[in-house]
């Protein structure tokens, strides 16, 4: 999805100097797709998705972006073939294990949100590992959601709340917007400006739904193998030719410009 394009002068006030948005949230779409229109295995669409990733990572730091979100797997991609399943988990170990120090090297602080008891005991290993070595660095913030859905995270933030107040720690007339927000993965994070999607499919798939609430959204046809450093210019450059809103007039914004 992609407006109107506008005058370059109207730069969406959320992206500092005119340049990145702040928050980029990425769902990676299309490794299947990719692999089996050139006869290979989804394995081996995934091993391309991972270079993608490399590409991507790279060049957001290099563009300014603060916080940058993959969605790597799903809570639903559990339904997935088992033997698929199993090569995404064999990756996500072999990736904490050798990209973190070169994330670490670049300045690249790691996070990884989402429900980890489902993780073997060396994937959730090596996250605490990865979060502990990069957790000073403050070049860019790289969050992987993996076994992670909006739901989930809303329904956690609300239950966290009801057991403040059953406590007496907290008065439900009290709990706010704020509150809520306090209880998410996220909640330290500015709010998504732009979220893209590769692979043609338009839609969000429940991912950060609290956080994406006025996110730009940018569907691109390219499945994510084919999604690089060029790509994701063009993405932000969409992104500011974009004039944002969040509720007010074009009178509004044009004074908030003067």
């Amino acid at each position: 999805m992609t407006s109107a394009q506008t005058p370059d002068s109207q730069v969406p006030p959320s992206a500092p100097g005119g340049d990145v948005p702040r928050h980029v949230a990425i769902i990676m779409d299309g490794n299947n797709r990719w692999a089996r229109a050139r006869g290979l295995s989804g394995v081996r669409g995934h091993r391309a998705g991972v270079e993608a990733v490399r590409a991507v990572i790279r060049r957001a730091a290099e563009r300014g972006v603060e916080t940058l979100t993959l969605f790597a797997f799903s809570s639903e991609n559990w339904r997935r073939p088992e033997a698929e399943v199993r090569a995404l988990m064999e990756l996500f170990l072999i990736a904490l294990k050798r990209e973190v120090k070169k994330l670490h090297a670049n300045g690249i602080r790691l996070s990884v949100i989402g429900d980890r008891s489902a993780f073997s005991s060396s994937i959730q290993k090596y996250i605490v590992r990865a979060e502990a070595m990069t957790r000073d660095n403050t070049r860019m913030h790289l969050v992987v959601a993996a076994n992670y859905g909006g739901h989930w995270d809303i329904t956690g933030a609300a239950r966290r709340l009801a057991e403040r107040v059953a406590r007496g720690e907290l008065d439900s007339a009290d709990i706010t917007e704020k509150s809520v927000e306090a209880e998410l993965c996220l909640a330290n994070e500015a709010p998504v400006d732009l979220c893209i999607r590769t692979s043609g499919e338009q839609r969000i798939s429940n991912f950060l739904l609290w956080q994406m609430a006025y996110a730009e959204l940018y569907f691109t046809p390219l499945l994510w193998p084919d999604f690089d450093g060029e790509a994701l210019d063009l993405a932000i450059d969409d992104f500011r030719r974009r004039q944002r809103r969040f509720g007010m007039t074009d009178e509004q914004i044009e004074a908030q410009g003067a």
